[in-house]
């Protein structure tokens, strides 16, 4: 397997300080999935806006994860 695919799929414990970055993105993303659900109406665009913020704090972090 090559040194990229072993990367993407191995556990990456935090180190240093991963965790609270982690978190500062996690709180970031929920301060946004609230106003998301304050302000839009209930439709399949803001079910998809929600699973993008998802997905993009999770590409987030797995920068983090990964390439460090």
């Amino acid at each position: 397997m090559s040194p990229e695919l072993e990367n993407r799929y191995m556990y990456h414990a935090p180190k240093g300080d991963q965790t609270e970055r982690y978190e500062t993105l996690r709180s970031k993303a929920k301060e946004l999935a609230h106003m998301v659900d304050e302000l839009c109406p209930n439709s399949r665009e803001k079910s998809l806006a929600h699973t993008n913020l998802e997905q993009a704090i999770m590409w987030a972090n797995a920068s983090i994860a990964r390439n460090e």
